[in-house]
């Protein structure tokens, strides 16, 4: 019994800590929230007081429609960009991943070594070079250019995610499938990315995200005020002269909603591809 209270009284204090993160996180999140939907003469004083509440979602009306750089028309340059950047890169990583968990070859374990090292890269101290040679390619100011350097970028970590989650599978089943004549291009399509589509999903959750929220890479390669992308349009809703709060506020809701709406759809999945590597 006291071994039972004790694991009681331990959860307990397990989810009052982790309630307080949680709060602690959401606090920004609300004041953000409140400059957006209250008038600045009413969060001048601190966004928890509610001596005045007039909510409103002029804010977010304004945003939308900015006549400088309206959100409606980033929310569509970021989607091209972040749909291809998600495919593409998990596509690709699934295929070289497949390769280093079941194929023997030489080199393999250096190549899949210097591969996992070019996560720690940081994008800082390549963007010199990187415009260098996207501009010799033609495709600075352009989607496909900025689409081709997430993929790349995204390309490392998806494979060795998605490495690790394939070595966990049952080899069994291909084995039989091969017995039955399979190829393994065949193996790969019908058996393996069925049973991996919630790495899959986990894969692509966490590099639309990152594609969707990436302001530095968009910074050095898009600079055609019709082409520039969400994260890049709420700096500009800071105004010159004066800084509407409540507009930069909306704004940033705005662009933020799409990846938590991505991410509450796929969270099943996403969950589940998380933890499905770790045990066999």
């Amino acid at each position: 019994m006291r071994m039972a209270g004790q694991k009681t009284s331990r959860t307990i204090m397990l989810h009052l800590v982790a309630w307080l993160l949680a709060l602690i996180w959401l606090v920004p999140f609300l004041g953000v929230f409140m400059a957006s939907i209250r008038p600045l003469s009413e969060i001048s004083r601190g966004w928890w007081k509610f001596a005045t509440f007039t909510p409103t979602f002029k804010n977010y009306v304004g945003a939308w429609n900015h006549p400088a750089a309206p959100i409606s028309r980033g929310m569509m340059n970021s989607l091209k960009v972040a749909i291809p950047g998600t495919i593409f890169p998990v596509l690709a990583a699934s295929v070289a991943a497949y390769g280093f968990a079941r194929f023997s070859f030489r080199g393999r374990d250096f190549l899949f070594i210097v591969i996992v090292a070019l996560m720690t890269l940081p994008q800082q101290m390549i963007a010199v070079p990187l415009f260098r040679i996207i501009n010799k390619l033609g495709a600075v100011d352009s989607y496909v250019g900025l689409m081709v350097v997430h993929s790349a970028w995204g390309i490392p970590w998806i494979l060795y995610f998605m490495r690790n989650y394939f070595s966990a599978l049952p080899v069994e089943v291909e084995e039989a499938a091969k017995v039955d004549g399979a190829s393994d291009w065949r193996i790969f399509l019908q058996i393996v990315m069925p049973m991996a589509l919630p790495a899959v999903a986990s894969s692509s959750v966490l590099q639309f995200m990152w594609v969707w929220s990436d302001f530095f890479l968009a910074l050095i390669l898009i600079y055609s005020p019709t082409k520039l992308l969400a994260t890049q349009r709420v700096p500009l809703l800071r105004g010159v002269y004066h800084v509407d709060w409540g507009i930069l506020a909306a704004g940033s809701i705005i662009v933020m909603t799409v990846p938590i709406i991505v991410f509450v759809l796929m969270q099943r999945y996403y969950i589940r591809g998380m933890v499905g590597w770790v045990s066999k």
